[in-house]
C-alpha cells in the first residue's frame, strides 16, 4: 500500500513538472523590443525611437504586455526630446506607458510553424496617465523559437490628455503614428 502510495506521489510529481516546463515554454519575452513614433506637421516632422521596451506574451492564454520607459525615446534634437519630456508626456510624473491586453485571435496563430499570421491585440493603453481601451491589428511572424509582433496605428494626443500650446500648434501634430516592431525569445 505504501509502494503505490509513493508511485502514485512520484507520478503526480512528475506530471506537475511537465505541466510547468509546459506553461513556461509557451512564453515569450523581450526587453530591447522597438517602439517609434512620427508626427508630421506643416513645420517639421518628429520622430523617435524607443529600443528599450519589455514586452512578455503568454502564448497559453493569448496575453500580452508592454512597458515603456518614456524617457529612453531618442529624438533627432535634443531640444526636442526635452520637450517632449518636460512639457508634453511629463516624464517626471508618468514615466511608463503600458499596454495590457490579449491577442483575441490567438488560435489563428500557429505558434508550432513558422511564417506570418495577422493578429488581433486588444487591451488597455496607458499614456501620460490616461487608460483607454484600444483594438489593432499587426502581425506575428513565427521563425523557430523567435516571435516578432508588428503593428503600426494611430492615436489622438487630446485622448491621453496631452496638450500642445497654440504657439507651437503647427510643429506637432494631433495624430501621432506608432510603430511597434518586438523580436522576442522563447523563455
Amino acid at each position: 500500500m505504501k509502494r503505490n502510495h509513493l508511485l502514485a506521489a512520484i507520478l503526480l510529481s512528475g506530471i506537475f513538472i511537465l505541466v510547468s516546463f509546459s506553461a513556461q515554454a509557451q512564453k515569450y519575452m523581450t526587453r530591447n523590443g522597438h517602439i517609434s513614433f512620427f508626427s508630421e506637421a506643416p513645420l517639421e516632422n518628429i520622430e523617435a525611437h524607443n529600443r528599450q521596451v519589455n514586452t512578455a506574451f503568454d502564448a497559453g492564454t493569448g496575453e500580452l504586455v508592454f512597458r515603456i520607459l518614456m524617457k529612453s525615446f531618442e529624438f533627432e534634437k535634443a531640444l526636442m526630446e526635452e520637450h517632449f519630456n518636460e512639457n508634453y508626456v511629463e516624464s517626471h510624473k508618468f514615466p511608463n506607458a503600458t499596454f495590457t491586453g490579449k491577442v483575441s485571435n490567438l488560435t489563428e496563430i500557429d505558434l508550432s510553424k513558422s511564417g506570418v499570421y495577422n493578429a488581433i491585440v486588444e487591451g488597455d493603453l496607458t499614456i501620460h496617465g490616461v487608460t483607454k481601451q484600444v483594438k489593432e491589428n499587426g502581425t506575428f511572424e513565427v521563425k523557430g523559437d523567435d516571435l516578432t509582433g508588428n503593428c503600426v496605428f494611430n492615436i489622438r494626443l487630446s485622448d491621453y490628455n496631452v496638450t500642445i500650446p497654440k504657439a507651437v500648434a503647427s510643429n506637432i501634430a494631433e495624430n501621432i503614428e506608432i510603430r511597434v516592431d518586438v523580436a522576442m525569445r522563447k523563455l
